[in-house]
This record gives structure tokens, sequence and C-alpha cells, in this order.
């Protein structure tokens, strides 16, 4: 009989003698997280469009592409590309970027994608211009700053006056103007994006505010946006990933059913990411050693930070398991710190981590690594890419 976890029920003897480190994906998780967005989508005028850098798994994204229903949020031509190779339709793809590139633009263009989120007035120019030469009309939305502090990692903050992207509001009237005078421009609407790992649904409700103001003031104009895209950012909980395997969609579209002044004939569209993916991955790897320096016990990983990066860029926090050990057992409880091979200092998953007796060998999980781990990984060192398994 095969010895399973008590968590996302891991095949823990068939991955065993699997060569680690890998990315073991819960096909069946990922299923039930969609099936949640649609039921908790139900009624609403919307499109939910999956972030792409969460997660490029070529099968990962097929399986979301299979579903039929969703779009996608893409920010460089290589996703583009390898959101069509999936079976996602162009029409129902927003791109969005700070940095878009001529070649990126054209690619766009090229297979009538849904929309462009534009980020400045020079990218604005440059989209018309070019879709001018190929004979084409680009669709945008204008990406607002709304200077909404998430209040999350400064890395991954993205709606506050100090970070890179969008347009300020107080600049907004010019650039929709513009937008609007632009031949080869149809301005559909409004985005938005204020951060990522959301916990607390206060932004949202100020996004809300934000974005109403904003529609109002247009509507006084006579300015009518078709859409609205309030982006993503939703978080997962990285320490109880079995007690929330999925996230509380009902509270999060909840705030902007109640919220959110839709006009008539106006769609709403998100852009969820690690929301959709974060929980069903999990970084697979063998102990390579356990060493004792100064009283302090370290367990060193084959799994290194070029497999996830995420503690050694953001402080993140991932639950680390032991798989081999009996679930439950608190019999011997130690504490390590779980490290990485690599010739970082910053090479650590978890300090003070607190596991039965870790040795040599063991099977370790890494969990809620299936947003931008995977996607984020590198060859430093020299060291190969990590591989992927699938639960079925």
């Amino acid at each position: 009989m095969t010895k399973r976890s008590s968590y996302h029920h891991l095949p823990v003897s068939e991955l065993q003698n699997a060569a680690t480190p890998f990315y073991y994906y819960d096909l069946d998780l990922l299923h039930r997280t969609l099936d949640e967005i649609r039921r908790h989508t139900a009624g609403l005028p919307c499109r939910v469009h999956y972030a792409v850098k969460a997660n490029g798994n070529p099968r990962i994204l097929k399986e979301i592409a299979s579903q039929g229903w969703l779009g996608t949020d893409l920010v460089s031509g290589g996703e583009i590309q390898a959101a069509l190779d999936a079976g996602f339709k162009a029409r129902e793809m927003t791109y969005s970027g700070v940095g878009k590139t001529d070649r990126e633009i054209r690619l766009g263009l090229t297979h009538d994608i849904g929309c462009f989120n534009v980020e400045s007035i020079p990218e604005l120019e440059v989209i018309n211009a070019i879709a001018g030469e190929m004979g084409k009309v680009a669709n945008v939305a204008i990406r607002t700053n709304p200077d909404i502090d998430a209040h999350t990692h400064k890395y991954i903050t993205t709606g506050t006056a100090d970070n890179k992207f969008g347009i300020p509001i107080e600049m907004l009237d010019h650039v929709v103007g513009q937008a609007i005078a632009m031949p080869n421009i149809h301005l559909k609407g409004l985005h938005f994006h204020i951060g990522s790992q959301i916990t607390t649904m206060q932004p949202y409700v100020m996004l809300c505010e934000t974005a109403n103001r904003l529609m109002d003031h247009f509507d006084a104009m006579g300015i009518h946006f078709e859409m609205v895209n309030v982006g993503g950012g939703l978080g997962i909980d990285y320490e109880h990933p079995d007690e929330n395997e999925i996230p509380d969609f009902a509270q999060y579209f909840g705030v902007f059913k109640r919220l959110l002044k839709l006009r008539d004939g106006q769609l709403l569209h998100f852009e969820l990411g690690r929301a959709i993916v974060g929980q069903c991955g999990t970084l697979i790897s063998h102990v390579t050693y356990v060493k004792e320096n100064r009283g302090k016990k370290f367990v060193i990983l084959d799994a290194g930070m070029s497999d996830l990066i995420r503690p050694a860029l953001y402080g993140a926090r991932h639950l680390v398991q032991n798989m081999t050990t009996t679930p439950g057992d608190n019999s011997s409880l130690e504490h390590y710190e779980i490290v990485g091979p690599m010739c970082e200092s910053s090479d650590v998953f978890a300090g003070d981590c607190l596991l039965p007796e870790t040795r040599r060998g063991d099977l370790m999980a890494i969990r809620s690594a299936g947003a931008y781990g995977e996607s984020m990984a590198s060859c430093y060192n020299m060291r190969p890419l990590p591989a992927s398994m699938f639960s079925e």
C-alpha cells in the first residue's frame, strides 16, 4: 500500500525514488480551485484572466485553458506565445507590463489580442504608430495608479505613487483624451493592479471607491468605458495550506459585487495568478546532509534558491515538512535551519524550523510553491532547472 502524507495526499513512496528537486502539482486541487472561482463569479458580468507570470508550466497552462472560460493576463511576448500554444483565445488576452517592446506589441497586434493595458503616454503613442503601420486598431485600457498601499512586501506592491506602474490619477484626463483622439486606438476602459499577496479586503474596498469615483467623473464628461479591470493580487495562506487550500473567493468577489458600481453592459475583468495555482504546487527535495555548527542544526537540501527564490528574494516563508517521517509524529521534534546547497548565505528556506528528527535521504516538501516558484527558477551555479510531476 502506498504510504500517503496527510497533506494533499502526496504519494510519498512514489516520489521517494524520483530524482529531486522537482515541482509536484496537485491537479485535482487546481480544478477544485477553478470550480470555486466559477461558482463565486456566477451572475457577475465578468471575465477572469489567469496571470501566466505566476506559473507558465505548459501542462498547467493547458489544464487551465481546457476549462474554456478563462482568459490570460500576460507580461511578455514569451507569455503571449505560451498562452497561444496552450490553447487560450487571443481575444481574451490582456497584455500588461511597463516595457513592452516593439516586437512584443507587433506579436499582440498580429494575433488581435483582447487588450493592451497601457502604462504610459510614450507606450500609447508607440502602440498607435505600430497599429497604424499594420493597418490595425489596438484595444487598450489605461492602467491607473490609484496610490493605494496594499501593505505587502515592497517588491510586490504596485499601486502606490512611488511605484513604476501605471499613470497617476492626476494625469488621467489628459491620457484618456489622447487615447480617444488616436486613430488606431480603441479605448476600452481602465485597468488597476495594486499589489500581490493581499490578504485583507480593505485595499480592494478602497479600489472600488476609487474606480467608482473615476467612472462617475468620466461619465460626467460623456466618456463611458465598456470595461473596468481590477487586476488580481489575492493572497494565499502560506502558514496553513492544509486548512486553507482554496482562498476565500466568496469574500474577495463579494467586495466587488457589493461595492463596484458597474454600468449597464460594462464588463468587469479580474487577473488572478497566485490564488489559482499557489497551493497546488509543492517543491520536493531530498536531504543531502544534516550538519551541526555551534549548536545549530542545518538540514541541507538538494533544492536551492535557484529552484525557489521567494525566501531569498522576499523573505517569504513556506511551510517545510518532512515527508519521510510519519505524519503527526511529534515524538522527537528538533529545531533546524533548512538551507540549500548554493554558494549564497541567502540560500535559506526556513530558519528555526521545528521538525521530527531529520536524516540524510529524507524526502522534504516545501509547500505552497505553485506560484512564482518554477516560473522564477534559474540556472544559477549552472544548476539545471527543476523538473515537474503531476498528480494525474
